[in-house]
């Protein structure tokens, strides 16, 4: 038996689907009479009659309700291969994955990652957020392609990995309206005894702004320690104590929770790299989140602390 010709079985499909060869002739846009030579072919290939004649029409033999049900199948599968082909034609995006780790800002991470939204050749962001060591392991067998973190990779990791320092930021007291005014003194004494949100011990900038509390005789009353950023500023927002967040994303955090600057410390400088499996960032997306952190996000921070550094030293030799 010859190869099945589909071009003849998608004829049978339409007069069969139709009703009628006339019916099938005006949506194929072919001639009645090359149909008819068509389903005449179609029987010759097979050996069998698909179809009979019913008065002044046709009827599908048993046979031919059999062949019918396997073209409905056939035909079926041909609109979903047109269906995906159309989809990777129109989506032509490359999946780009990043991890990014629980202790880092999601305001932050948002800030950093939407560039690579905005590329010449789009990439589909997949982004998973978990502990640094989970997300370096899947750094290291290539299911992510970056991971954002607060710290450089730990030294201890046996991972083939690359830090890339994307930005640094000094940090600022917020509180809610009612906590704010409830302070007394100026900053940053009039922390001592005020209620206050602790970063967690998985935060990297945890030890180092205790030692400054610690540094400058204050003891605030610790109310709780959160890991997750966003849900020590929700507690903050709701007025459970004062929180401290990067400079850089100051405006933000003000806006978005409705809470006031208190003061700022500058002697606590939080970090926030890239880490990689290159020595040099090559993949666009990289090196646009890069280019955007370190000019956009991070710079103003940068800028408006060395403002505050002149005026204060203004002020000093003023005396």
């Amino acid at each position: 038996m010859a190869a099945l010709n589909f071009k003849h079985l998608r004829y049978f499909w339409a007069v069969a689907k139709s009703g009628s060869i006339a019916r099938a002739s005006a949506q194929l846009h072919v001639t009645p009479q090359s149909i008819s030579v068509q389903l005449r072919e179609l029987d010759a290939a097979l050996g069998v009659e698909l179809m009979r004649r019913a008065g002044r029409g046709l009827e599908l033999t048993e046979v031919g309700r059999r062949i019918l049900s396997y073209a409905d199948e056939i035909f079926s599968l041909g609109d979903e291969l047109l269906e995906v082909a159309r989809d990777q034609t129109a989506r032509k995006r490359l999946p780009f994955m990043i991890g990014i780790a629980d202790s880092v800002p999601k305001s932050v991470a948002y800030r950093v990652v939407e560039p690579a939204l905005h590329l010449e050749e789009p990439v589909q962001l997949v982004c998973r957020e978990g502990r640094l060591a989970g997300l370096l392991a899947d750094l290291a067998v290539h299911r992510l392609d970056i991971v954002i973190a607060d710290r450089p990779m730990p030294t201890e990791f046996k991972v083939r990995g690359y830090n890339h320092l994307l930005g640094t930021s000094d940090l600022t007291v917020f509180g809610a309206p009612a906590v704010v005014n409830s302070l007394s003194g100026p900053f940053p004494a009039s922390l001592h005894n005020a209620p206050f949100l602790m970063p967690g011990e998985g935060v990297s900038v945890r030890p180092r702004l205790a030692q400054w509390l610690e540094d400058q005789d204050l003891h605030p009353h610790i109310v709780g320690e959160f890991d997750d950023s966003a849900l020590l500023k929700a507690f903050g927002q709701g007025g459970a104590g004062l929180f401290v967040a990067p400079t850089a994303i100051a405006d933000h955090v003000c806006g978005q929770y409705g809470v006031l600057r208190v003061g700022r410390i500058e002697a606590v400088v939080e970090q926030l790299y890239a880490i990689t499996t290159e020595r040099r960032l090559k993949h666009p997306a990289t090196v646009a989140m890069s280019q955007a952190a370190q000019q956009d996000l991070f710079g103003a921070a940068q800028a408006g602390a060395a403002r505050a550094r002149k005026a204060r030293r203004g002020r000093t030799g003023a005396r």
